[in-house]
């Protein structure tokens, strides 16, 4: 499907080198959209460049730390020099950590917060600072989980858990927040999905894989595609009239 109104946006999206953050920016590429990627990975640059030689578009990739606000807010202003202020905004940045809580270190426990919850409001401030700037509307998309609305089994990962339900619930409160300045916030939630950070766990735990999509109605995981086309919808003019809302993208496993 195409949304014709994409086509003369920038998008930036977070956690942008690899996974579900590249995948969706490629998929905004080929809608229109000049494309600004932001990863802690190096490979955000060949990423980037990537995304050009393949689609055509603007794109250009930033090394960064999202849970630094300094270089987060250095990283979007750098990248709205060289191809344009965001009108839309994917966060996608994140990581797991399966501990048990009564043995999970406080370091380890801040970095998964720190990255999923920190590097996501980070983002979306910066974005709004530019969007104010220029006086310009925008959309906003969190990467969430059904995570934040279910407890995972039976790998134990609170930590994890705990920030996805504050991504979804940030984007709720940044949506009516920010609603008078014609930004819209929603959020996402996938499931199980194939992406290079669960594909770690996958390959070296095939019977616990099995075993995930045992519990899945449509009888298998997801792929990073599989999330594209609500991301673009959320992120177009076709949905104008929906902010503050999280959508699961599961094949049905929350509701078993």
């Amino acid at each position: 499907m195409k949304f014709d109104d994409l086509a003369s946006k920038v998008v930036f999206v977070t956690g942008g080198a690899r996974g579900i953050g590249f995948t969706i920016a490629k998929a905004m590429a080929r809608q229109g959209c000049s494309v600004g990627l932001l990863d802690l990975l190096p490979t955000v640059i060949d990423a980037a460049e990537l995304i050009h030689s393949e689609v055509g578009v603007k794109a250009a990739g930033c090394i960064v730390d999202v849970t630094d606000d300094v270089a987060v807010q250095a990283a979007f202003d750098e990248l709205s020099e060289r191809i344009g202020v965001p009108q839309l905004l994917i966060t996608a940045a994140g990581i797991t950590v399966w501990n048990d809580s009564v043995n999970v270190p406080a370091a380890e426990w801040r970095r998964v917060l720190d990255v999923n919850l920190n590097g996501t409001f980070f983002a979306a401030q910066c974005f709004c600072r530019l969007l104010q700037r220029a006086g310009v509307p925008g959309t906003a998309v969190f990467v969430a989980s059904m995570s934040g609305s279910i407890v995972n089994v039976p790998q134990n990962q609170a930590s994890y858990n705990a920030s996805k339900a504050a991504v979804s619930h940030l984007g709720k409160s940044l949506a009516v927040e920010w609603a008078p300045n014609g930004i819209r916030v929603n959020s996402i939630s996938p499931g199980y999905i194939l992406s290079d950070m669960t594909r770690q766990f996958t390959d070296n735990n095939v019977e616990l894989a099995a075993a995930w999509t045992a519990r899945i109605p449509l009888g298998r995981m997801g792929t990073p595609d599989d999330l594209c086309g609500l991301v673009l919808f959320l992120s177009s003019d076709a949905s104008s009239y929906i902010t503050g809302q999280d959508i699961v993208i599961d094949g049905g496993y929350t509701v078993v």
